[in-house]
């Protein structure tokens, strides 16, 4: 077999293990949730619509064996050099993030850990890069210029960055397609940025990350079939973040991570400027055709604005149009922090 052929082999088994494995383990997973009562209500719809939980612990392993299958396929085929220290520490990671969430999502998402818990849980799962010493140390800081971390890079910044954007990611939830229709816009963007910079490694594991999203989102998109659950959130903040980090994009990274911080500033505003005493949560108040209309008198959620903005164009407002609206407007930051950085 010529190489070029190899080289086409290689590039394209991971991301069919990817999505296969994640499209066909999803397919049996639902049956298996909903016979063992592993399902949760879809809040965004009227009457009691069950739909299983959990599903995003496919997303996982899909991408873990994604990225194992390229790692094997580099040594044992194509006999090149791959980022072996760097890929398996995010397959940890990955691996971890899931395990905590699927905790949380097997105990109940409202009886399970606490906020407090899950943000001190979440550390833990900045280990595989902080052994490994991921990332570049050097960071350009505005009006100062380039400044040498040292060891202050890998002990706090990244695990900060990793549970920040682990328990960020999980504030801009619960519509179907959401949480996956994002994760595909954030590594698009990621695969663009590292590809223009000529960091393809990263640019693939973007690639392979996407494939398993796809396969999701056939059973996660409107009507869901399988909602992503904590196990999904967790894996996919802490393994966006990773990648800013390996990459050295993560100014990049911050800048369309805009929707979760107008997201946090409206949740803070609930708790700390109104005083909000009852528990602020993204679900919508469903009318009985299946229209929403905005749960609070104030916006406390990035899904509560698209209600309200969208209910000013077009009168009646449904589910789709409120994951369109939050997917239309990071695309939009996506397209600009191209342009910006």
């Amino acid at each position: 077999m010529d190489e070029v052929s190899l080289l086409f082999i290689a590039a394209l088994t991971p991301l069919l293990v990817s999505f296969l494995t994640t499209y066909f383990a999803l397919e049996k997973w639902i049956q298996t949730a909903k016979k063992f009562g592993l399902v949760g209500r879809d809040m965004n719809k009227p009457g009691n619509v069950p739909v299983a939980e959990g599903g995003g612990v496919w997303v996982v392993i899909g991408v873990s064996f994604g990225l194992l299958s390229y790692v094997a396929l580099r040594t044992y085929v194509l006999q090149r050099e791959v980022r072996l220290v760097e890929i398996l520490a995010v397959v940890s990671l990955g691996l971890l993030a899931a395990f905590l969430g699927f905790l949380d999502d097997v105990l109940g998402w409202k009886k399970g850990l606490k906020p407090w818990q899950k943000v001190l849980f979440t550390f833990p799962l900045a280990l595989p890069l902080v052994v490994v010493k991921a990332g570049y140390t050097e960071i350009s800081l505005p009006l100062i210029g380039v400044v040498d971390l040292g060891l202050a890079y890998p002990l706090i910044i990244i695990p900060i960055g990793i549970v920040g954007a682990a328990n960020g990611f999980n504030m801009l939830a619960g519509y179907n397609g959401l949480e996956a229709g994002m994760g595909v816009l954030l590594l698009t963007g990621i695969l663009i940025k590292s590809f223009l910079i000529s960091r393809l490694w990263i640019s693939y594991m973007c690639i392979i990350g996407v494939a398993a999203l796809f396969a999701f989102l056939k059973y996660n998109w409107y009507p869901a079939k399988v909602f992503p659950g904590d196990s999904f959130t967790h894996f996919f903040g802490a393994f966006y973040a990773s990648l800013l980090i390996l990459g050295n994009i993560e100014k990049f990274g911050l800048f369309l991570f805009i929707p979760y911080f107008i997201d946090a500033l409206l949740y803070l505003r609930a708790k700390l400027i109104d005083r909000v005493k009852f528990r602020v949560e993204a679900f919508a108040k469903v009318n009985p055709d299946g229209s929403l209309q905005e749960p609070y008198e104030k916006i406390y959620d990035m899904t509560h604005l698209a209600i309200r903005v969208l209910s000013k164009i077009k009168g009646r407002v449904y589910e789709r149009d409120v994951v369109l609206f939050c997917l239309l407007f990071e695309a939009s930051i996506i397209a600009i922090g191209l342009i910006v950085f």
